[in-house]
């Protein structure tokens, strides 16, 4: 008999739960935040009805804060109308053992017709790139901050005064790195066991900074991966004492964590973005060079979507390794749009995103504004070189949330892309984090208003 591997098929499935390896099945979607959401259940009951049938969530979990209170004003589920369920079936093509949990397996789902649900969102753009021949390929590199407080004891603390697990600037440094490979090597080694393949780890530029890079594949899948590796991150950092964080800006002072995102296209086996017509200093397509042309015309309308939270904004400064203006450079880490590679290995890496975002819709506003791109013909503008942080001519990403969902709202080729009902809904969501944030009084506020005022 054959070893089962990471990625299960249900006659996988049905031998590990014969014989007790498994006897848990999370079935799980996402939040606007990224989070996973859903049920775990018996092993049997989901062999012999949820993986055919899927289950039921409460509708209010697309209409949530970060605290999990039920927030007004969406026309898709409210008090009105009683947030009743909605229906989530597993794709099983994702069903997988995890082995950071003891006899568990995890499916990822899909919110069975709401176009709003994140998986939907990032679907919907895939099959449009697929009707057009393309497939998309997409990665995404995740940085973090590791400290030696607990969850429990970082809330306790109130999230103040947490000790970093290095304590010196780390990037690329083996010895700070060979200090924290108690939980590193672990979440490695558990990642690889529960089938996403990575690549490498190493330090960043922060105090405690970290980050694990997996490999690209198809753009739905990295996007599982992706949400699974977040996961992954925080549940072997409980197991290990120590706490993880992916604010964009977790401390003034210390580097932001991005979320640095490479894509391409892929028709007929081969990478479209490969070809001989020259762009500055790149050789590519002229898919390329339309895809990059749109993908940048359409960031300060998506930008809620690479920046979601009201800390994100605060990682955009000038001479901290996170893009402030909007400029393509081939191999070039100031600036947002960085082209790397050559022939195949052609492609797009975005370095706006945070660590903070919501990989589905991140993908899919990529994925929407280069096929926009290509179907109008969108020029990129010429190649910038030198320090992009020092051009003040060129434009900024926008300065804060407030200012980014002005743009959302305004935007008509947003509507388009997402549907105007879809556009709508994470319009709200986002208006409702800015007023939590509005009405909030901060530390920064007491330390600087208390007496001196």
């Amino acid at each position: 008999m054959k070893p089962i591997s990471a990625h299960l098929t249900l006659p996988d499935l049905k031998r590990l739960a014969q014989s007790g390896e498994i006897d848990t099945v999370i079935t799980a979607f996402t939040d606007h935040y990224g989070r996973l959401m859903g049920k775990r259940f018996d092993a049997g009951f989901f062999l012999s009805h949820a993986a055919r049938e899927g289950t039921h969530c409460c509708n209010y979990l697309l209409t949530t804060d970060a605290e999990m209170e039920p927030v007004p004003g969406y026309a898709f589920a409210n008090w009105e109308l009683g947030y009743g369920d909605f229906h989530i079936l597993p794709d099983l093509a994702t069903l997988r053992r995890l082995s950071w949990q003891d006899r568990t397996a995890l499916v990822h789902c899909d919110v069975d017709h709401v176009d709003l649900a994140p998986r939907s969102i990032l679907k919907r753009q895939a099959a449009l790139a697929a009707k057009a021949g393309y497939e998309a390929m997409a990665a995404s590199e995740l940085e973090y901050y590791i400290f030696r407080d607990t969850y429990r004891d970082a809330a306790r603390k109130d999230y103040r005064s947490l000790e970093p697990l290095g304590w010196y600037l780390e990037d690329y440094n083996i010895l700070q790195g060979t200090r924290e490979e108690f939980y590193t090597a672990s979440v490695r080694r558990h990642l690889k066991a529960s089938g996403i393949a990575v690549e490498n780890s190493k330090g960043e530029w922060g105090l405690g900074q970290h980050e694990i890079n997996v490999r690209y594949g198809p753009i739905l899948q990295m996007a599982d991966d992706h949400t699974l590796y977040k996961q992954c991150l925080k549940e072997v950092a409980e197991q290990c004492g120590v706490s993880v964080t992916f604010m964009a800006k977790q401390a003034a002072g210390q580097a932001g964590s991005g979320c640095h995102v490479h894509l391409s296209l892929r028709k007929g086996g081969r990478n479209a973005f490969a070809g001989n017509k020259k762009l500055g200093p790149v050789s590519g397509s002229d898919i390329f060079r339309w895809f990059l042309g749109g993908w940048l015309a359409h960031v300060p309308e998506f930008m809620v979507f690479y920046a979601p939270t009201i800390n994100s904004y605060k990682r955009f400064e000038d001479l901290s390794w996170a893009p402030t203006r909007l400029a393509w450079s081939h191999d070039n880490r100031t600036a947002g749009f960085r082209v790397v590679g050559h022939g195949e290995s052609l492609r797009i890496e975005c370095r706006i995103p945070g660590a903070d975002i919501n990989p589905y819709l991140v993908f899919a506003a990529a994925l929407a504004s280069g096929l926009d791109g290509i179907a109008n013909r969108i020029e990129p503008p010429p190649v910038f070189e030198g320090d992009v942080y020092a051009a003040r001519s060129l434009p900024r990403v926008p300065y804060s949330l407030a200012e980014a969902i002005g743009r959302f709202e305004s935007s008509e080729f947003v509507k388009t892309a997402l549907g105007a009902p879809v556009a709508a809904h994470y319009a709200h969501f986002y208006r409702s984090e800015q007023r939590a944030y509005d009405r909030a009084v901060t530390d920064w506020e007491r330390r600087r208003y208390f007496e001196k005022i």
